[in-house]
């Protein structure tokens, strides 16, 4: 796959998630239904970044991945039929083609697809430079891009393999415990240091979501957001910190519908070896804590969307 496209979030509080991501975050309002709003982030090339959609209860409908062809996303249709896998082809939504629907192990749903629409800004959103597709936000923290997904999973290893055999993930960094087992693993399609991330989800629950991340210009806007999410009473669950792990500059906050969203800045890492190696971190070194050596929060490991009865 080419890289991460757009992701619908499920929210059963839509005027306010929305709110959050528009004056919050700075995404712009494209389009709505009845049920559902459109989103983008200034700096993607194409239409449509987050969906929010109205739903009883939080957590991620979907997740989308766009192929660097046609014959590109064949290929990878054919590796997921030939691996058993089960999928269907759909009509594309927010501006992308036909798409080819399907599922991780765990039951997070997984669309991938090439064809797509290119963004083009009305006037009052047209940039000064022609080689930027939006004019930067003049509300929020005007975040750049989405930039990864990180899922719950009762089991990680099977769902990282599947997108590493299916879908043509490189892995990153993993955390392995003392028993042998995988507990968290990180995977890229670019040359970013990863796009998706699978954590084991302790309840033991499947198809769950830990966050969505936004990438942000600066590690000053990620001390910005804090002051922002402080003024208007979004729920600041850690940070701002550094992790140890993919070293990202962090903080992450809960959406009024109860998502919990990362605010990160990693654009100073890039994976540029080809032959990279999966850096491997053990449960005494993870005991340390982040970075600068904050502790993670037990929340951290508790929170999930939908949230559990």
């Amino acid at each position: 796959m080419a890289h991460l496209g757009q992701v619908e979030l499920l929210t059963p509080e839509l005027d306010a998630t929305v709110w959050f991501f528009t004056e919050i975050l700075g995404l712009t309002e494209t389009a709505r239904t009845a049920s559902s709003v459109f989103l983008r982030t200034f700096d993607n090339y194409e239409r449509t970044s987050v969906i929010v959609t109205r739903h009883h209860t939080s957590g991620l409908r979907r997740t989308t991945l766009r192929a660097a062809s046609d014959e590109a996303l064949h290929r990878r249709v054919a590796a997921l039929e030939a691996a058993g896998r089960p999928g269907r082809w759909i009509d594309g939504v927010a501006g992308t083609g036909p798409t080819y629907l399907t599922a991780d192990p765990d039951g997070h749903e997984i669309a991938l697809y090439h064809q797509t629409e290119w963004y083009s800004a009305p006037a009052h959103l047209r940039p000064g430079l022609k080689n930027q597709p939006q004019a930067k936000p003049r509300q929020g923290i005007g975040v750049r891009r989405l930039d990864h997904v990180n899922y719950l999973a009762a089991d990680v290893l099977p769902n990282v393999e599947f997108f590493e055999d299916t879908l043509g993930a490189r892995p990153t960094e993993q955390i392995q415990l003392d028993s042998g087992k995988v507990s968290a693993r990180w995977l890229t399609f670019t040359h970013k240091s990863y796009d998706i991330v699978y954590t084991e989800d302790r309840s033991g629950a499947n198809g769950r979501l830990h966050h969505i991340a936004f990438a942000t210009d600066t590690r000053e806007d990620i001390l910005r957001a804090a002051d922002l999410c402080l003024d208007n009473d979004v729920h600041i669950e850690t940070g701002p910190h550094k992790h140890a792990i993919q070293q990202t500059f962090f903080l992450y906050v809960y959406e009024p519908g109860g998502n919990r969203i990362e605010l990160c800045n990693p654009l100073t890492r890039l994976i540029l070896a080809p032959d990279w190696p999966l850096i491997t971190w053990t449960e005494a070194e993870r005991a340390k804590g982040q970075a600068w050596g904050l502790k993670t929060i037990d929340t951290f490991h508790t929170h999930g969307t939908p949230p559990l009865d």
